[in-house]
């Protein structure tokens, strides 16, 4: 999967905290982390994805993903979510 399914994705998830949730909950078939966003920040949603089986895309920027998310804003974690 790439940043053109994110786009085109009926249900998606924005944001480190949302996309933990759906992640913990099951819901995140796929999900993508900004590079240059703080470890620190992402450290904890890229191991919930290995402890989980979930692919991780990782994206060059947080300014490429927001917008791949439709918003005006970077964003560190992003998914694509099934409910």
């Amino acid at each position: 999967m790439t940043l053109d399914d994110l786009m085109q994705a009926e249900k998606r998830t924005v944001g480190v905290k949302q996309t933990e949730k759906a992640v913990n909950r099951g819901a995140a078939l796929k999900v993508f982390v900004a590079k240059d966003a703080d470890e620190r920040v992402t450290e904890k949603l890229v191991e919930l994805c290995e402890e989980k089986a979930v692919s991780v895309v990782m994206v060059e920027t947080m300014h490429e993903l927001g917008k791949a998310c439709g918003i005006h804003v970077k964003a560190a974690a992003a998914a694509i979510i099934n409910s």
